[in-house]
């Protein structure tokens, strides 16, 4: 489930990312995708690849991971996101929702460390 105003555009210093072309009021669910779930030992191959900035941890121990199967790996990183993203471990699902009232044209962002508003450096800043 994606809404039908959301596109994927191209960005700057960013490759790709997702956008509205129309306003969104604060908690709407805007996209849910199912994940493919993989093993420690497939994370160490796919770590090896450009995939690796694509994956997300999975389960409560992040001893997996998963691969979204929508658009979920084309929104990019803002530590002051306008959206936030929720795992649900048992359905095999990734929910992307709205923390903030977000305007036609602007892009979309979720906070790589989980959550929308997390400060803590994500892996390709922290050094």
């Amino acid at each position: 489930m994606i809404l039908p105003f959301l596109q994927v555009l191209p960005v700057e210093n960013m490759g790709r990312g997702m956008f509205t072309t129309e306003d969104i009021e604060p908690g709407v669910l805007i996209e849910m995708a199912p994940v493919v779930v993989m093993d420690s030992e497939a994370r160490k191959l796919l770590d090896q690849t450009p995939l690796h900035d694509y994956i997300f941890e999975w389960g409560g121990e992040k001893k997996q991971c998963c691969m979204s199967l929508g658009y979920i790996a084309v929104y990019n990183h803002s530590y002051t996101a306008n959206c936030e993203y929720e795992m649900d471990f048992i359905d095999e699902t990734i929910s992307i929702r709205t923390v903030r009232f977000i305007n036609a044209g602007e892009q979309l962002f979720i906070n790589y460390n989980g959550d929308w508003n997390d400060g803590k450096p994500v892996w390709f800043e922290a050094g």
